[in-house]
Order: structure tokens, then C-alpha cells, then sequence
């Protein structure tokens, strides 16, 4: 197996719970990173975080042994990452902001560069218009934490070329995850199973029928879900779960999508899960 990948650089654009723990499965198999966010704070807090998430990963043996950490960058200006063999978009779940990000890059970068947008939900061909080359866009769902999960769901648009879709296969293969490609559509598969099955979860909560441990115990105990529904709401962030039902409800029509009350209160009094310190569960301190 190769131990090393020269030719990565990968520019990543957003430093929030997202893009650091993408910046982490890089960082840990050898890949050197720029972390790009309009933000200082933000920026401080993601490599702190990140040093954190890689001694973590490492406690869990889900790095490499004897590889050395690639190196990390932080960036406010997207043009500090313009060298990149590749750039990761892992901003908010917004479109019109995603386009715009991925815009201003586009411009920036080499012809040849693959753009991947990691979105839980919005249809690759929505943000194509909004690049210099429709064919360079291509996108990813990464699952949290990214270091311990190895799968990762790639969206082929419309206009994805066929170098695009061999740039990111071959990224991520650098950093030991295994892609499954799958066609454009709202939520793709992961979100448009997972996340109305998650807002279904929190609407039982909601009814009174059961309270969030029972809930998530029946789910792991009777049905084998991993860690429970509402468990994986806190994991995902209760306000970027919102974002992605919303942005379902919006393109669907499914009221199976439209986010219960119970997620829309958690969200306004900022409980928004691990990343916050509190949400389905209490926590013993907030991620950033």
C-alpha cells in the first residue's frame, strides 16, 4: 500500500465542526492542508480543535502508524489556497452562500481542479452554474467524525467529468476512505434516509410517547442504529440538521422533511448538540 501522497495539497474552505474534522483525516494521513474561513476566531479555535480530534484519532488507531502529520495552514483569503490539487467546500448548508464560496474559488484555482462541495443535501447541479467549470464540481457527504468514518457518499452532477470524479476518488483513497458514488438528487441517499428519520425520532419526544433515552435505546436495542437517532442529531449538530430538512422540505415537498418544533426549539435556545455542549444530551464542554 502507498505510505505517502506527495502530490495532495488540499485547500479546505470553512473552519467550522465540518471542515476540521476533514482537515484532521487529512492532516493524520500525511495530506498538508490550508484551512481557509473569513473568520480569525474561528480559525484559532479550528486548529486547536484539530490538534485534539489528532490525539484522539490517534488513541483510536484510525491514523496511519509511523506516517508524519501533514502540515496545516490557516488562512483568511481563499487565495492562499489557490495551489491546491484540490478544494473542499464545507461551509453551512446554504446554497446561495455555497455558490458563492465556490464562485469566488473557481476563479482562483487552477483549470483542472477538482471543487468538491460536502453537503448533506443540496443538488450538485443547483451550485454548477455558480463555478468557472461546471465539470471540475463534484460532491461529498463526509460523516462525523470523519477520522472514524471511512465511508464517504460521492455526488456525481450532471456535468461532473470524468477527471473530477478520478481526482476525488483518488483524494480520497489518500486519506484510506472508501467512496460510494451515487446520482444527483435532494439528500441524495445517507440524508434522505437518515435525517426524516431522525426529525420522526424527535417528534415522538415531542408527542410525549417516550422520552430521548428510550428512544434512542429501542432504535439501538430493537432495530441495531449504531448510537440512536437523536444521539446522532447531537453528533451532526442540531442546527445543521435543521438546515438539511429544510433544505429537503424546500425541494421535495415531503412534510415527512419539515423540521418538528422540538429541533426548531433546541435551535433558538442554542442547544445544537456535542459541538454545543448540550442538545438531545448534555456534554461536558462545547466543541468550539
Amino acid at each position: 500500500m502507498r505510505t505517502e501522497w506527495p502530490n495532495q495539497r488540499l485547500t479546505i474552505l470553512g473552519a467550522g465542526v465540518m471542515g476540521a474534522n476533514i482537515a484532521t483525516t487529512a492532516l493524520g494521513h500525511g495530506i498538508p492542508v490550508v484551512l481557509i474561513d473569513v473568520d480569525q476566531d474561528r480559525t484559532d479555535r479550528a486548529r486547536a480543535q484539530i490538534s485534539q480530534l489528532l490525539r484522539h484519532a490517534q488513541l483510536m488507531s484510525a491514523l496511519p502508524e509511523g506516517r508524519p502529520v501533514g502540515e496545516l495552514t490557516t488562512a483568511l483569503d481563499p487565495a492562499a489556497g489557490a495551489d491546491a490539487t484540490a478544494v473542499i467546500e464545507a461551509i453551512t448548508e446554504d446554497a446561495e452562500l455555497k455558490a458563492k464560496v465556490l464562485a469566488e474559488v473557481s476563479a482562483l484555482v487552477r483549470p483542472g481542479t477538482p471543487l468538491i462541495t460536502n453537503t448533506s443535501g443540496i443538488p450538485i447541479e443547483e451550485l454548477a452554474n455558480a463555478v468557472a467549470r461546471p465539470a471540475e464540481l463534484v460532491g461529498t457527504h463526509f460523516m462525523n467524525p470523519t477520522y472514524l468514518i471511512r465511508m464517504v457518499e460521492v455526488i456525481r452532477g450532471p456535468r461532473t467529468g470524468e477527471a473530477t470524479m478520478a481526482g476525488v476518488v483518488e483524494l480520497l483513497t489518500a486519506m484510506e476512505r472508501r467512496s460510494i458514488v451515487v446520482q444527483d438528487s435532494p439528500g441524495f441517499v445517507t440524508s434522505r434516509l437518515l435525517h426524516p428519520m431522525i426529525n420522526d425520532a424527535a417528534r415522538v419526544v415531542q408527542a410525549g410517547t417516550a422520552d430521548v433515552e428510550s428512544v434512542d435505546a429501542l432504535m439501538e436495542g430493537c432495530v441495531g442504529h449504531p448510537t440512536g437517532p437523536l444521539r446522532t442529531a447531537d453528533l451532526i449538530g442540531i442546527d445543521n440538521l435543521v438546515d438539511s430538512l429544510a433544505a429537503l422540505y424546500e425541494r421535495t415537498g415531503d412534510e415527512g422533511c419539515r423540521p418538528c418544533e422540538l429541533l426548531l426549539e433546541k435551535v433558538r435556545e442554542g442547544h445544537l448538540g456535542r459541538k454545543s455542549g448540550r442538545g438531545f444530551y448534555t456534554y461536558g464542554k462545547a466543541l468550539s
